[in-house]
């Protein structure tokens, strides 16, 4: 009996049964991790204000036009840009001034000698983990003001609208609204975190965008 129990097979379906116990509880530990991430990517997702400038396209005359085109709107919405508006207010605020800002950027692209249309609209849009002037916001649905030049087709200039990352402190027309004032310690790590080495931002980005597929039909 000794003999049996202390054989080299017994030996080995002993240290099985140890390296399938530690192996679950890494799986549970990563889970619940995974998780806690996920609900702070959700409160990121949740206070911050996005603004897209969409190119035409990717010409470099239309690229060129993208950002005068954003120069001219930072600077006609200064007020705006500056913190006044954020993800719960967006839609109110930007209503009323919505046809000066197009205005302001149909006159960009008309003064370079191009005629297709400016559109800006705000609502909620996917989008994936992204990392803007030492920011990193998580892939998701979020509240975004998009300002889309002709078809729309080209890449994008972005930033973080709310809090207010679009301006420098000098343009805005009253005192800055600060990341640690908007988020908890929890989201600032997500936000400060680097993507390429966080693994958890290419799940999070796999599972929200299979949510955002199934909403498109």
């Amino acid at each position: 009996m000794f003999r049996q129990l202390h054989s080299p097979a017994a030996h080995r379906a002993k240290r099985w049964r140890w390296l399938r116990r530690a192996a679950l509880a890494m799986l549970c530990a990563f889970f619940f991790s995974l998780l806690s991430f996920q609900v702070r990517c959700a409160g990121v997702r949740k206070e911050v204000l996005r603004l897209h400038v969409i190119a035409h396209s990717d010409s470099d005359a239309d690229q060129a036009a993208k950002l005068a085109v954003r120069d001219a709107i930072l600077a006609e919405g200064a007020d705006l840009f500056g913190g006044s508006v954020n993800a719960a207010n967006a839609e109110a605020a930007l209503e009323p001034r919505k046809e000066a800002l197009e205005t302001c950027a149909r006159r960009v692209l008309r003064e370079r000698g191009l005629r297709y249309d400016v559109t800006i609209v705000v609502g909620e849009e996917y989008f994936n983990t992204r990392s803007y002037d030492g920011v990193t916001l998580p892939a998701g649905r979020y509240h975004a003001v998009r300002v889309i030049l002709g078809e729309g087709s080209g890449q994008n200039w972005w930033c973080v609208m709310f809090p207010p990352l679009c301006l420098p402190a000098a343009e805005r027309k009253q005192p800055a609204v600060s990341l640690d004032a908007v988020l908890t310690r929890g989201q600032l790590r997500v936000v400060q975190s680097n993507p390429k080495f966080e693994v958890r931002f290419k799940i999070v980005e796999l599972i929200e965008g299979f949510w955002a597929r199934l909403r498109q039909g």
